[in-house]
């Protein structure tokens, strides 16, 4: 248990009114923060909409939602814009042969 301890350091993040106290890698603390920040601005907007109405269940289950949406649509458009460079680099190959 040492050992993790040297190679990850303690934080404490807050999200939906609950402190997580987690260890992450040193190099992976800025993901951590900023996955926090997007999380506590996902959930307060739609509690704003939703409290009183709706459940924190559904608060919750809705801002994880929209994230994870967000998150497949970033990773969509990596993967196409990473297809399409190869794409370019074969073509681009291709006519300097048949030159």
């Amino acid at each position: 248990m040492a050992e993790v301890n040297k190679e990850k350091q303690h934080i404490s993040l807050n999200i939906c009114d609950e402190k997580l106290d987690i260890y992450v890698k040193a190099d992976e603390e800025s993901f951590y923060r900023d996955a926090e920040k997007l999380a506590r601005g996902t959930y307060g907007k739609y509690a704003e909409l939703f409290r009183g109405r709706r459940s924190e269940r559904f608060i919750a289950a809705t801002a994880l939602l929209e994230i994870g949406v967000k998150y497949q649509m970033e990773h969509a458009s990596k993967s196409t814009d990473s297809y399409n460079d190869l794409l370019e680099r074969l073509t681009s190959d291709i006519d300097e042969v048949l030159k």
